[in-house]
């Protein structure tokens, strides 16, 4: 149980610092939205993977989620990243989404910079 309790904290914090650095880079660049810092950017990139497990457990709960790889899911799964970016914006003083257009862009933006990280680190 504790060892349980022990990973979920540190799969947060990594969360939390890798989203963070994300969430702080894309407001340095001005891709649709903007963080007053790194706190605000670590406490977003958390709110983020929490509001995230659940739109999607939701949604693959009732069979809502796009499956295969055709550009209709591609799509769909946008947009569903962008609706996640601005119910994360609610929750996070110092995270602003501009809009439904800056939370496409900022959602872009993330998975452009997730893709990244993992070409370049495996």
């Amino acid at each position: 149980m504790l060892s349980t309790l022990l990973g979920l904290v540190i799969g947060a914090v990594i969360t939390g610092l890798i989203g963070g650095l994300f969430l702080w880079i894309l407001s340095k660049l001005g891709l649709g939205l903007t963080v007053n810092g790194f706190g605000p950017a670590f406490m977003g990139a958390i709110a983020i993977a929490l509001v995230s497990a659940l739109v999607v457990g939701l949604l693959g709960a009732f069979g809502l989620m796009p499956t295969g790889s055709g550009l209709f899911s591609a799509i769909i799964s946008l947009v569903i990243s962008a609706v996640i970016l601005l119910i994360a914006d609610r929750f996070v003083a110092g995270m602003k989404v501009h809009g439904f257009g800056g939370a496409i862009i900022g959602a872009i933006g993330f998975g452009v910079l997730g893709g990244l990280s993992s070409w370049l680190f495996g």
